[in-house]
């Protein structure tokens, strides 16, 4: 059984009419009269009587007809999904993205997109660039965006934004001042971290290392699970952090926080997709909207 099948039945039964049906449909009536004794023969079931010269719906032809116009009408609408889908008139994306992005470029974006497409659903969710990658792996989101080197055989990359990143710390602080001997004031400060799988601490912890200093050799006095939270522990005035500078400024403005004079390398915000996935439209407009045209790595 075929949705021309069904459309032709219809046509007839509304008609009682082979002639006029056919004209309808735009097909010869020897066309229409074959695909209904089609219907019938296929499923043994008689759909019209012939009366005179004329024809009638049976009663199963009646039945049949109101189940035949719900299944043309769900073909159809699901053809005008898939049109609005296309047309970007309707969907859905789902995003991730690690704190620092979703806090300060992300939103930006997503309200460039929303602009232009406001019946396209935007869901977000807030992770660290571990949690992200995974999420994107899995299927949960269709994009993802990180700050850290993110390496998985599944993932395609490609950089969207810079980030420059600087140490803060309060007024007063032993780290502000200029140092001859950066490794080891280094070594000598105190400092607050984000958690394992946080872009922001892979990205420290390489720093650190380009200045010849393990992991092991930082004195750690907290682990906190956001940049919020980081900050706040910054502001006591005891330990230092390494965070985005775009998170760290209206602290900075206000005076409560101040950049150290070392100057850190930028890092770069990237999009994530799985390698095996196709975008779907809304995702590949998305990019677009950002801006970003280069190929996944």
């Amino acid at each position: 059984m075929t949705l021309e099948q069904l459309t032709i039945f219809i046509a007839v039964a509304e008609r009682q009419h082979i002639t006029r049906a056919a004209e309808a449909v735009g097909l010869t009536p020897s066309a229409v009269s074959s695909a209904i004794r089609l219907l019938e023969t296929n499923h043994d079931v008689l759909l019209f009587d012939r009366v005179g010269r004329g024809i009638e719906l049976t009663g199963a032809g009646r039945l049949f007809l109101e189940e035949a116009k719900a299944t043309v009408a769900r073909a159809n609408r699901a053809a005008q999904m898939l049109a609005e889908l296309g047309g970007l008139k309707r969907g859905k994306l789902n995003v991730q993205a690690s704190q620092t992005v979703a806090s300060h470029w992300l939103p930006q974006q997503l309200m460039r997109f929303h602009a232009l497409y406001p019946d396209i659903e935007l869901a977000l969710t807030i992770g660290n660039s571990t949690s992200v990658a995974d999420a994107v792996i899995s299927g949960i989101a269709e994009l993802g965006f990180v700050e850290a080197d993110v390496s998985s055989d599944k993932l395609a990359r490609t950089r969207v934004a810079e980030d420059i990143m600087v140490i803060v710390a309060a007024p007063g602080h032993p780290i502000l001042t200029p140092q001859d001997d950066w490794p080891a004031a280094l070594v000598a400060t105190t400092w607050i971290m984000r958690e394992h799988g946080s872009g922001t601490r892979a990205y420290f912890e390489e720093t650190m290392r380009a200045f010849g200093i393990a992991s092991e050799m930082l004195k750690i006095a907290l682990t906190l699970p956001s940049n919020e939270a980081v900050l706040s522990a910054v502001l006591q005035g005891h330990c230092a952090a390494a965070v985005s500078h775009s998170t760290a400024a209206p602290l900075i403005d206000n005076g409560s926080l101040q950049a150290a004079p070392i100057r850190l390398t930028s890092r770069h915000f990237s999009a994530l997709r799985h390698r095996e996935r196709r975008l779907s439209e809304v995702a590949r407009q998305f990019l677009k909207l950002s801006g970003q045209n280069a190929a996944f790595g």
